[in-house]
């Protein structure tokens, strides 16, 4: 039994001494080996001395062995996480090498218009209202006087799921639901992306977002739409913006208007402008009074009410507000671009 427990006292002496010199995962496997291996390991061999013990001794030099297998295994399973923490006796990155910077994130130029007339308009006393981005044939164009056949449906490359649903051309089709839903007085905008078959060219995408706005209530007139749309182009932009409303066509709307603003790059004082051709106007909006035949649509009499809707493309929008000569910028992916509209 003496014999056992010097044995022992030895063993754990040399492995304290092996511990510290244990540098890499191949020196670790060989110090697990010496101790541990099932053939010639000094543990093994420990085992194999208990067997010409007398049956008395047997429990004590167990007792012993025991002990000392598990301190070999605790230091074993230190060393192995030493190994496996990073280092601390030098530098963990290459200090030759260059910094990276840190980049704050920036919204979106799109967002960020998209934000501001929501915040214009709830400052109005509008409503935001949503809606699917899939419609049918009905809410897309027959609810809004655009019957099948009209030659008007000629102006929307319509993408088409199959013969009655679509991927909507522009977010009117909300109003449709919100006036079959409330009754007046209704005073929305709806912000919504939409989809169109188009090449993307630098005036043209596939899908863009637009704000489109109604108001319906008793005597509602003209002057409210040129009231309204004033105040907010003026909030948008600045006091002095110049505004003009000139005739148009719209199958929902009678009488209809285009909106246009002065030239937000030129200020109409450059022939060779590439924004607004040397004109020096940009249009900006289509709006007008309700057509009756929408009103009746959606259960909602036009000799009682009358209202006014307007529409306008967001990233259009941005374009003139940041001078942005490309839609195809927005959606390009390129964070040059995209780090200009950072605030930090």
């Amino acid at each position: 039994m003496e014999t056992l427990k010097n044995r022992i006292q030895g063993l754990r002496d040399q492995f304290a001494q092996a511990a510290p010199q244990v540098l890499d995962q191949a020196a670790l496997q060989e110090l697990r080996n010496l101790y541990l291996s099932r053939k010639k390991g000094h543990l093994t061999q420990l085992f194999e001395l208990m067997k010409g013990l007398a049956p008395e001794q047997k429990p004590a030099a167990g007792q012993e062995v025991n002990s000392f297998k598990q301190y070999v295994q605790s230091e074993l399973d230190r060393l192995e996480k030493e190994l496996q923490a990073p280092s601390r006796s030098g530098p963990s990155v290459d200090l030759t090498l260059p910094g990276r910077a840190s980049y704050w994130g920036a919204p979106h130029p799109v967002l960020l218009i998209k934000e501001r007339i929501e915040q214009i308009f709830l400052r109005m006393g509008f409503s935001i209202e949503d809606g699917p981005e899939m419609e049918t044939d009905f809410y897309n164009f027959e609810a809004l006087n655009f019957p099948p056949h009209h030659p008007a449906r000629d102006d929307w490359d319509t993408l088409y799921i199959d013969d009655d649903l679509l991927l909507r051309t522009h977010t009117s089709p909300v109003q449709i639901r919100v006036m079959e839903k409330k009754k007046p007085p209704i005073r929305m905008i709806n912000p919504g992306k939409v989809f169109r078959k188009e090449t993307p060219d630098p005036t043209h995408l596939p899908m863009f977002f637009q704000v489109e706005g109604l108001v319906v209530d008793h005597g509602i007139t003209f002057a409210h739409l040129k009231g309204t749309l004033e105040y907010f182009l003026k909030a948008l932009y600045h006091d002095s913006i110049k505004i003009r409303f000139r005739p148009s066509f719209f199958p929902f709307t009678e009488p209809s208007a285009e909106v246009d603003i002065g030239c937000t790059v030129c200020n109409g004082e450059e022939d060779d402008c590439r924004v607004c051709k040397g004109t020096g106007w940009l249009e900006i909006l289509g709006a007008g009074m309700v057509d009756p035949q929408v009103f009746k649509n959606v259960n909602i009499d036009p000799e009682k009410y009358s209202g006014f809707a307007f529409g306008m493309g967001v990233e259009r929008t941005a374009m003139f507000s940041f001078q942005i000569p490309d839609l195809r910028y927005f959606y390009e992916n390129d964070l040059r671009f995209i780090r200009q509209f950072s605030k930090k």
